[in-house]
Formats: C-alpha cells, structure tokens, sequence
C-alpha cells in the first residue's frame, strides 16, 4: 500500500505538488491522471525517494522507500524507459541490477521471457525500438518480484498487441494482490485498465475514488432521441424539466430524463420515436470538465 500525507514539493516560489494527500492500495489497478504539468512525475519520484518533498512524507507499505537497502525487492517502477545503458545488452543490464540487489539470477531470464524479449536478450539496449525499450522497463520493474509496482506512461511506443498484453499484465499483477499504480495520459486506455483513480491539477487532489464514480460525477448523462414529431416531444420534455438540444436531422439530445421516462412520455402523448439512445457518462469528458481550470498550458480554439 502506498500512503501519501499532505506532500508538498516546491521550486523557489512555484509548487509543484501541493498539500497532496491519497492512498493507493493492493488488489487493484489504479491510474494517476493530470493534465501536463500538474505534477505527476514528481510524485512518483518522491514516492521512490529520487526527489525529497519539502514537507509531507511518502511511506510504502508503513516506511520510506529509502529505508529499504534492497528496493528492488520491495518496489518495482518504470519510470523514463529510455534512462538505459544503450551500450549495453538488455541481458547484461538486467543481471547488474540482480546482483546489486541480491536477486537470483535466474529472474533474469523469466522476466525478459515474461515481457517478450526472450529471444532480444543478448542484442543491445541502443538498437531496440521504443515498445522494446518499454518492455524492458516493465521487464526491470518485474525483476525483484515486488508487492508495489509504479509505472509512469507505460503504453509509450507499443503496439496494439503490446498495449493489450500490459493490459492483461496489469490486472494479473492487481488480482495477486499486488499495489500496482499506473500513470497515463491515455484517457481510453485507463477506462480499460484502472479500478480506481487518483486525479491531480496543479499539484492538488482533485479526486481519489473509482472510475465509475469519477465519470459519472463528472459529467450529466444524456439521450439522445430521434422523431418525425420532434417539436411536439421538445416540448412535452421541456415541460418535464428535461434541457433539450435539438438538431436539424429531428433529432433531439435530452438531458435530465431517463431513456424510460423519455418513452414513457413519448408514448402517454402518441408521439412516434424512431431511436432512443442512452449515452453513458465518459472518463475522458469527465477528466476535461473538472481538470479545466488546472491546464497549465491550454491552446486557443482555431479560428
């Protein structure tokens, strides 16, 4: 488990993280979601005693990752897949870190087999591809066998085969009982892998709850309605309490009714639907809406 208490990094008079408080727990996959800037990376090197908060603590399952001589044990991260030896085999940079942290040298071999790179052990680091170099940073973060994972934008450079097999990765990783926090930009690929969230702008909390939760709060659900009478039923809903925005095909986009309620009413007043759609509450509208005053840098609508 992973406890972060009222943490706080500053540079001169900027914060980068600000009074940041959340709990990461095993047996589930949670996602880190920010916009740029808003002090994710940060965060995870402070978590992994990289880079000391000005104030506030991190603990890993009740101590300081720096407590910990041999880490790798203990916590496993990718953080920066290109921060490697290019000169090097992956197989020998691999066997280093196995023997400065007391790990069998056998894990070597199982975890580039786990990843993918069985066959690209002995070639060097500087002529893999980026997805290449991201499996071997998963392979790296795997090596020790921890209880912890932290994965910053895993899903750089793979391809839908890899995308999909970290996928899968996680959620074994997560049903193990393991503490796996992931952090992404990818808004679609966080609907498919994370349980839970932890959301941050500027550096302060914005939200730490489940994905279900968080996208259904952060946006009204809407349906959408389409009927040769559509003015007769905008104001059949409208008299409802429904908003309703409509379009020049009949169609109508209702929000503050239910898809039955709509039916309902469409049929107590004989007027012909044609199509009746929900629309379910999005993660990526939901992230846009309330990390909107947090974008540190946001660009002007095209003209």
């Amino acid at each position: 488990m992973i406890e972060v208490n009222e943490l706080t990094k500053r540079y001169g008079p900027k914060a980068a993280v600000s009074d940041l408080s959340f709990t990461v727990r095993p047996g589930h996959v949670t996602g880190f979601l920010g916009p740029n800037g808003a002090g994710k990376s940060t965060t995870l090197r402070m978590m992994l005693g990289l880079h000391h908060p000005t104030s506030g603590s991190v603990t890993i399952d009740g101590r300081p990752f720096a407590d910990r001589p041999r880490g790798m044990r203990h916590v496993g991260a990718l953080l920066d897949a290109h921060d490697v030896h290019g000169g090097r085999t992956a197989q020998a940079h691999l066997t280093a870190l196995a023997v400065s942290n007391r790990l069998p040298r056998r894990r070597v071999g199982e975890v580039l087999e786990e990843v993918g790179l069985g066959d690209a052990g002995g070639r060097r680091i500087g002529g893999f591809s980026l997805g290449m170099k991201q499996r071997l940073g998963i392979a790296t973060a795997l090596l020790g066998d921890p209880p912890v994972l932290l994965f910053d934008e895993p899903l750089n450079g793979l391809d839908p085969e890899g995308v999909k097999w970290v996928r899968g990765l996680f959620h074994r990783l997560a049903a193990e009982g393991r503490t796996v926090f992931v952090s992404s930009h990818l808004m679609s690929e966080m609907e498919n892998t994370a349980d839970f969230l932890v959301v941050i702008g500027k550096g302060r909390l914005i939200a730490a709850e489940s994905l279900k939760d968080f996208a259904a709060r952060g946006t009204r659900q809407s349906v959408s309605v389409r009927t040769p009478d559509a003015a007769v039923l905008r104001t059949v809903l409208t008299d409802e309490g429904a908003h309703v925005e409509p379009h020049t095909d009949n169609s109508l986009t209702v929000t503050g009714l239910s898809a039955s309620r709509i039916g309902d009413l469409a049929f107590q007043n004989m007027v012909p639907v044609h199509e009746l759609t929900p629309h379910t509450a999005s993660l990526e509208a939901a992230f846009m809406e309330l990390t909107a005053d947090s974008v540190e840098y946001a660009a002007g609508d095209a003209r």
